[in-house]
């Protein structure tokens, strides 16, 4: 056997092996991050500031259901301050990037109990999964 013939498996597992793998997580933590690009298979995990002691709480108006799918529902923890009654935290969700295409995860901050007054923040990321 010629040594080309050898050498030529070897290059190509050597480059097989150099070629970078896309991280398993992507964390969104600002509107500024998005839109976000999603490979198949990736977890969009979304971290936003909150404080539901002030009755204001995030709700989910539009799941990118077409391309993400919820792992969990929210959770919210107040790393900082955890000791102060009344201190903000984050609301964290983790979604897993199921199908290939576009949407758009929107998400609003209001009070549950008053629907008709408009929510004091929204967050609104374009969404990507190829």
């Amino acid at each position: 056997m010629s040594p080309t013939r050898l050498l030529f498996p070897l290059a190509l597992a050597l480059l097989a092996a150099c070629t970078t793998q896309p991280a398993k997580n992507v964390t969104v933590e600002k509107q500024s991050a998005c839109p976000a690009k999603l490979h198949n298979g990736q977890t969009l995990i979304l971290s936003l500031p909150s404080n539901p002691t002030t009755g204001y709480r995030w709700a989910i108006q539009d799941s990118a259901g077409g391309v993400l799918r919820a792992l969990s529902p929210e959770v919210y923890s107040n790393p900082q301050d955890a000791g102060v009654v009344g201190a903000a935290g984050i609301s964290t969700w983790r979604f897993l990037a199921f199908a290939n295409g576009t949407g758009r995860l929107r998400l609003t901050s209001q009070q549950p109990w008053a629907p008709e007054v408009l929510p004091v923040e929204t967050f609104d990321c374009a969404i990507s999964v190829n």
